[in-house]
């Protein structure tokens, strides 16, 4: 996987390209709130937090949220779009996060996973930051258990590439339980559709996904030419959905 600098790519189009229609954004809090504990407030940290799209809605639902993010740029987005009260952001990655041990109830990370360079480190600092039974909720695609996006099917190796940025998911929970986790739950939920077919090329051409970044000039030029030749026979019809896997794990 070709690493990705968001201080120097992207993060001028990341908000756009990666928003949330409010109806999407709602399944997602009613999904963290069903593995998620009762009680209210919780300490959250939206690990890999990236422009905030999270962090608010993470504060609203649950509480006081802290948003750990390496880009500078990135941050400074966040920081700029959000106004609650109970967010905030610093500087750091899920490897080293500047916050004291056994201070948060939950941690979020929403497609960063695949961003982490040490991931037995990083699953040992979010065991140290989480108190005990505190809960992960790791939003990651795994290589053997893929949501397939419908546009991918028009890129030169699209579900190839897209699945080789992953490991399966049996990668994943062993990294976690070797080092005291358990799995609380795994299954998949699917959003509201992000509009029409139209729309969601407009969002595409932006390229903020670590997929466009894999490719070369010619597969993306192929890529781009396929999809919207298809896209022009019915740009209103609405996007297609697709299921998206979140996996819960406990600290035992």
């Amino acid at each position: 996987m070709r690493s990705i600098d968001y201080d120097t790519e992207q993060y001028q189009d990341y908000a756009r390209g990666r928003a949330l229609t409010q109806q999407q954004l709602q399944v997602w809090i009613n999904a963290f709130a069903a593995v998620l504990p009762e009680r209210r407030p919780l300490a959250g940290l939206d690990v890999g937090s990236g422009t905030g799209r999270f962090t608010p809605a993470l504060a609203g639902a649950f509480g006081p949220v802290t948003g750990v993010e390496p880009s500078v740029r990135m941050r400074e987005i966040a920081q700029t779009q959000s106004q609650h009260p109970g967010v905030r952001y610093l500087a750091g990655a899920a490897e080293d996060m500047p916050v004291p041990s056994g201070s948060a109830d939950y941690a979020l990370m929403f497609l960063s996973w695949h961003h982490v360079q040490d991931k037995p480190r990083a699953a040992r600092e979010l065991a140290r930051v989480l108190r005990p039974g505190g809960r992960l909720l790791l939003r990651a695609n795994f290589s053997d258990h893929h949501p397939r996006p419908w546009w991918l099917e028009y890129f030169p190796r699209g579900y190839e590439v897209d699945a080789s940025l992953f490991q399966p998911l049996h990668e994943v929970i062993a990294t976690f339980t070797s080092l005291g986790w358990r799995v609380t739950s795994f299954g998949t939920f699917t959003e509201p559709s992000a509009g029409t077919r139209g729309d969601m090329l407009e969002r595409l051409r932006l390229r903020t996904l670590s997929f466009f970044a894999q490719l070369s000039p010619d597969e993306l030029e192929a890529g781009f030419r396929r999809l919207e030749q298809s896209v022009a026979a019915d740009p209103g019809a609405p996007a297609p959905v697709f299921a998206e896997p979140l996996l819960t794990l406990e600290l035992c």
